[in-house]
């Protein structure tokens, strides 16, 4: 049989291929780039991430590839034009990358905005829609431009908000994105785009490691139908994120905000009210933080809503279905939670489809001392802006002349953050507890504390000893919204 693609060009359309469905964060990329370009390539750091020295990171051997890619589709366009071959799948899929790639800076500028769509459309069809021939393309065109935007989207939200040039960043990063699309690519744009609403995603890891960051990187990150006859994607209509604290809740009012309530169903329920879980559209998410906090009675009507996707609201017999995506997390060992009897096992096998871990800030920077330094220039961009770049070098000074060596950042990158805006504000800043330093029980024995420092510290001890707002709560004797805000404010 005659086939389109010659053998000259078959390693580097395979290459291409493979890395036109890869993860873009896992560390093997760079070695596909190397496979594409051969003697071409330009070695890099094998972890993608957010650069000191280069914020944008750029991948010069992406735009290689793309220019090298150009000429060899236009051959094997040609070529499949003259004459039947059985290569058209490793083209297909070498044209997806090419269109992708062509139009990313359109998808940057769109604003809202998709009238490229036209052209993308043209170009489609000058690729796929070949005169007098019949082949058959596995996706649709509208289907493929949702995917690219959908790729985009993905992509600029696990990068721009995931920082680091750790391998545990790193993983987290390539975490999240098998999240959003598993880890066949190829699947999920035939068949999996219209199932992942189905999966429930579990985010574990110590408090002030980014689960929320994480939480909303998979929801704005989901697939949006789109219409080429309107030239517009069916956009949630409002609020298509529902985060919800539950330890900053009683559980007779998390019960009536996640699933609503009708008029009367208790008192002071003078009108019907709309639940979390109701008001999440198709393509939004309901986002549970501090999962480990919710009562046994709420876990099972959570487990009814995972079995069956239906749920009643308080004071109503008729059943209501969720139709969005469900996002958990929680800081707590679940596995010696269901052994203690707070935390029901077959809601937890209910949660664990997919499951992301965040790292400490010590395991990172213990991995890359140089992760501090990326991540003290993020908090400093979001806190000043356009001021940053003056005022990190300010920020990272302090923090290597004041704080110890190996400093543990027990508080994790949120402890970070307020290290950061502490700086900025007074040019200092005190530690809980720093080692090798002024302790808080050396402030404590000279009386310098106030009641509110000594309380929040002690809310902080015990809560780390049990890690669980609820017990934290019973042994100070306090409510645990209370305790929460304790332990937030030390």
């Amino acid at each position: 049989m005659h086939t389109a693609i010659r053998a000259s060009e078959r390693p580097f359309l395979q290459a291409v291929a493979a890395l036109a469905y890869a993860n873009p964060f896992s560390p093997e990329r760079e070695e596909m780039e190397r496979r594409a370009l051969g003697r071409e390539f330009v070695a890099g750091d094998p972890i993608w991430s957010v650069s000191v020295a280069d914020p944008e990171r750029a991948r010069p051997n992406i735009w290689r590839i793309q220019e090298k890619l150009e000429p060899v589709l236009e051959a094997v366009r040609a070529r499949l034009l003259e004459e039947d071959g059985g290569d058209f799948a490793l083209y297909e899929e070498c044209v997806h990358s090419l269109l992708y790639q062509r139009y990313y800076e359109s998808f940057v500028g769109a604003n809202g905005h998709f009238g490229f769509y036209r052209k993308f459309a043209a170009d489609w069809a000058y690729f796929f829609e070949l005169p007098g021939k019949r082949y058959e393309t596995a996706l649709s065109v509208e289907h493929f431009f949702a995917c690219c935007w959908q790729l985009w989207r993905a992509f600029h939200r696990i990068f721009d908000h995931i920082i680091g040039s750790s391998m545990p960043a790193a993983r987290l990063r390539g975490s999240i994105w098998e999240s959003i699309f598993t880890c066949d690519l190829r699947r999920y744009r035939r068949v999996l785009w219209q199932k992942m609403g189905d999966f429930p995603t579990l985010i574990t890891g110590p408090s002030g490691t980014g689960k929320e960051l994480v939480a909303r990187a998979i929801a704005g990150a989901r697939y949006l139908p789109f219409s080429g006859a309107r030239m517009a994607f069916a956009q949630p209509k409002g609020e298509s994120f529902f985060a919800v604290n539950l330890a900053a809740l009683s559980p007779s009012l998390i019960e009536s905000e996640l699933f609503g309530h009708k008029r009367g169903a208790f008192t002071g329920a003078i009108a019907d009210r709309v639940g979390w879980l109701e008001a999440c559209p198709a393509q939004g998410a309901v986002f549970l933080d501090e999962l480990g906090e919710m009562e046994m009675p709420i876990q099972v009507k959570l487990l009814r809503v995972m079995e069956t996707r239906e749920y009643a609201a308080v004071g109503d017999t008729g059943l209501k279905r969720f139709a969005g995506k469900l996002i958990a997390a929680t800081n707590r060992d679940l596995a010696k939670e269901i052994g203690a009897g707070r935390f029901r096992e077959d809601l937890y096998y209910r949660l664990c489809a997919d499951l992301i871990a965040t790292p400490s800030l010590a395991e990172q920077v213990a991995d890359a001392p140089g992760a501090l330094d990326e991540l003290v220039l993020y908090m400093t961009r979001r806190a000043v802006g356009a001021e940053a770049e003056s005022v990190y070098p300010v920020v990272r000074e302090w923090i290597g002349s004041h704080l110890p060596k190996g400093y543990a950042w027990p508080g994790n990158y949120r402890e970070l953050e307020q290290c950061v805006r502490n700086v900025l504000i007074r040019q200092t800043y005190r530690p809980l507890s720093a080692a090798g330093g002024e302790t808080f029980f050396d402030r404590f024995g000279r009386g310098e504390l106030t009641a509110d420092e000594v309380l929040n510290h002690y809310a902080s001890l015990v809560y780390r000893q049990c890690g669980s707002y609820v017990e934290t709560a019973k042994r100070l004797g306090l409510d645990r919204r209370t305790v929460k805000a304790r332990v937030d404010s030390a």
